[in-house]
């Protein structure tokens, strides 16, 4: 007679179990490039070979530059599990304070460069601000950032005294049309903030420490990481993403006021979910956002193209975004809104 080994069987199904779920976890990590892929296909059959012609490629080259730069930003939030929604308060207030500061048509200032340096100090520190409120006082990500987006659209309505000033100074007029290798420069400061991101994510303790506190703050505390730390400092460099938006949005719009932020908050956290960063934090990055960003400017590229109603639009963006949360959600340990 056979004797059988319970120790051993249980051993194997748990081996086949954690086989199955990595294989599970790998093919949810190459989903959105499949989206991807997806997309392009359908849209250049729809639309034909002009969709994948240069010019519109450039096009949404262009079109992803701004709301790339906001996501990046969230996405190291979303990271720790937190979320941040300052962000149409914040890049609307460093749009405003920057125009206020360079040459412009309303006010006799003419800071240049450094106009643009002070915006996104500002910006860095309302992200301080949000950080210390949500890890010192205790109050909820969300609560900490809904709050500053009010307060950061005060502060750029102020700083322009309703009357949005126009940019007159024309080395920066100038450069939505500067290009370099065909790409836009507003473009190449958006792909440089992607570098500077990965750098971060992938180079650096800070950015193994926000994985490190999104999928478990105890774990890295033990060892010494000081958690809130890391937490105010990715809030600080959200701050920092979204004052770079606020100043390439003015830049784009050749005016300064607070309605440069109207509207990137939730294409920015579509993109991000879209791309496969958890919500529960502790899994995703920088590369997935790029995917994320290029899948949403691509879907609405191509429903314009299409002649498609702006609210279906909207409600196809929607559905995608609830369908990405659905299939991002178990990945992490738990599930938290905080």
């Amino acid at each position: 007679m056979i004797k059988l080994n319970p120790a051993a069987s249980i051993t194997e199904e748990f081996a086949e179990k954690v086989k199955n779920e990595n294989r599970n976890d790998r093919l949810m990590k190459l989903a959105p490039i499949f989206v991807l892929i997806g997309l392009v296909a359908v849209f250049t059959a729809a639309c034909g070979i002009g969709f994948i012609s240069g010019e519109n490629l450039l096009n949404i080259l262009n079109q992803m530059a701004l709301p790339l730069v906001v996501a990046l930003g969230l996405t190291f939030v979303i990271m720790l599990g937190s979320i941040d929604l300052s962000i149409d308060g914040t890049v609307g207030m460093a749009g405003s304070i920057f125009a206020c500061l360079v040459l412009n048509s309303q006010f006799d200032t003419d800071l240049g460069i450094l106009g643009a340096v002070i915006a996104v100090g500002v910006s860095v520190a309302c992200g301080l601000a949000i950080g210390l409120c949500h890890v010192y006082l205790k109050i909820p990500s969300f609560m900490a950032s809904f709050a500053f987006m009010y307060i950061c659209k005060g502060i750029g309505m102020l700083s322009y005294q309703g009357h949005p000033p126009t940019i007159t100074d024309p080395a920066i007029a100038a450069l939505p049309k500067v290009s370099f290798l065909g790409i836009p420069f507003i473009t190449w400061v958006a792909i440089f903030m992607f570098a500077l991101c990965y750098f971060i994510q992938e180079r650096t303790a800070f950015g193994r420490h926000i994985y490190a506190v999104g999928t478990n703050e105890s774990i890295p505390r033990s060892v010494g990481v000081s958690v809130e730390k890391v937490k105010v400092g990715v809030f600080a460099l959200a701050g920092f993403l979204f004052g770079v938006a606020g100043v390439i949005g003015a830049i784009r719009l050749g005016q300064g006021q607070i309605a440069i932020g109207t509207g990137k908050m939730f294409p920015a956290q579509a993109a991000v979910v879209v791309g496969g960063t958890s919500l529960a934090g502790g899994k995703g990055g920088v590369t997935n956002t790029i995917v994320g960003v290029l899948i949403m400017t691509v879907l609405d590229n191509g429903l314009l193209m299409l002649g498609v109603n702006p609210n279906i639009r909207t409600g196809i963006q929607g559905i995608i975004i609830l369908v990405s949360v659905i299939l991002t959600a178990p990945r992490g340990a738990k599930v938290i809104s905080k």
